[in-house]
């Protein structure tokens, strides 16, 4: 009789350790798969929803890693007793998927798909291959100057660079169109940025020194130490290489990370882009969601002004929040800034006929003094040469996202 209770007892002991280790397998478990399922692409992402989902991911490695050694406590307790032989292969496997689940959680799965490039080698103009109508976005700082072709940037999302002296995030999504330059430079701390994930469309950022992560889109910082902090932007522009390589022959290009030259985005891939699935719904607004806009911040108050639309008029004169802009397309075309008109002045611009000929770097002229200006917003001719335009900071993006991140943003309407 004794015998037999001793046996029920190491038995439901057994049976005990055996539920234990599924319970904390399961745990370590949805430390992996939490964040998965929530962090991920074409899935609208709630706010309390990614708070959880990131807190379960920062705390997943160490959690986990607990898990693990109460399963295989568990699995010791329960070897030396009368156990099935089944709940014995049970108990292996178990610790074997909860050791899985934990090595795992030290995975950033974003960096398995677009690895990053940690030492960003660069080339001047004369060797770098890159055709003349592909976009770059063009950093200049003092006298340096950089390009990272947006085909090489849209697979790594980030590189960490230092241009006259000032470290950089150069940045871009490519799901929501947004080439972004933030300072990382932040209270005197140089932060460095890892792809970390995506928010409704939009790249996350996690940098190392905190394991804060940040949304591309903003620079704000959306959880963790530095949640509420904003990085300083850097003005960026997103032009062609042909019209960069004029503007700076001395300039520096950033070269293919070559291993993973293979994987870099086609020419077109704006066509395939815009065929994906976004999360926003922007119906109300009746605008599509892969429309392309160029936003635009002034004084406070933030404006889009649809590309094809700038594309089309060549120039376009605004105003926001009272603040007059100016929205010229490059010599070739293509290639887009903004200005701030000039105070005191009221000027009319209108294009300049043969704006783009060989020879000829004006591109509007105004109507009141019929000095000729140029795509730096420079006055090149007339009265008012050797005056310049301030330029504005401006990026483009895709509706969605613009409408995301500005909810009270205007829009342009021609």
């Amino acid at each position: 009789m004794a015998q037999n209770s001793m046996r029920d007892t190491a038995s439901a002991g057994a049976r005990t350790a055996l539920w234990t280790a599924v319970f904390f397998t399961s745990i370590a478990a949805l430390c992996l798969i939490v964040p998965m399922y929530v962090i991920r692409p074409f899935r609208p992402q709630g706010v309390r929803e990614l708070d959880f989902a990131l807190a379960v991911r920062g705390a997943g490695p160490w959690l986990s890693a607990v898990c693990v050694l109460l399963v295989l406590w568990g699995l010791f307790r329960a070897w030396n007793r009368p156990i099935a032989r089944l709940s014995r292969i049970a108990m292996v496997a178990l610790f074997v998927v909860a050791l899985v689940c934990a090595i795992l959680t030290h995975v950033n799965i974003f960096e398995i798909m677009f690895h990053p490039y940690p030492s960003p080698f660069f080339g001047d103009i004369s060797s770098a291959q890159v055709d003349a109508d592909d976009k770059v976005l063009a950093v200049r700082i003092g006298t340096a100057a950089h390009a990272y072709p947006i085909r090489i940037m849209g697979y790594h999302h980030i590189v960490n660079d230092v241009v006259g002296e000032v470290p950089i995030a150069v940045t871009y999504c490519t799901l929501c169109h947004t080439g972004l330059v933030w300072s990382r430079v932040l209270d005197g701390r140089t932060l460095y940025f890892k792809l970390s994930g995506i928010n409704n469309g939009n790249a996350l950022m996690r940098d190392e020194e905190t394991g804060s992560i940040w949304q591309q889109s903003t620079g704000q910082a959306i959880f963790g130490q530095l949640k509420g902090s904003q990085l300083h932007l850097i003005r960026s522009d997103e032009l062609t290489f042909g019209l960069w390589r004029k503007e700076q022959p001395q300039g520096l290009v950033l070269k293919p990370d070559s291993p993973y030259a293979s994987d870099y985005e086609t020419k077109d891939w704006e066509k395939h882009i815009e065929t994906t699935h976004t999360v926003i719904d922007t119906r109300q607004s009746g605008i599509l969601p892969h429309e392309l806009m160029l936003g635009v911040t002034a004084a406070g108050s933030s404006k889009a002004y649809p590309v094809k639309s700038i594309l089309g008029a060549k120039l376009i004169q605004d105003e926001i929040a009272g603040d007059s802009v100016l929205i010229l397309v490059g010599p070739d075309k293509v290639s887009i800034r903004v200005f701030e008109a000039r105070p005191g002045e009221d000027l009319t611009f209108v294009p300049v006929q043969d704006a783009g000929q060989p020879g000829k770097d004006g591109i509007v002229q105004d109507a009141q003094t019929a000095s000729i200006w140029n795509f730096q917003g420079c006055a090149i001719e007339g009265t008012l040469a050797g005056h310049c335009l301030k330029q504005l900071d401006s990026n483009k993006d895709y509706w969605f996202d613009w409408l995301n991140h500005h909810p009270g943003s205007a829009v342009f309407r021609n």
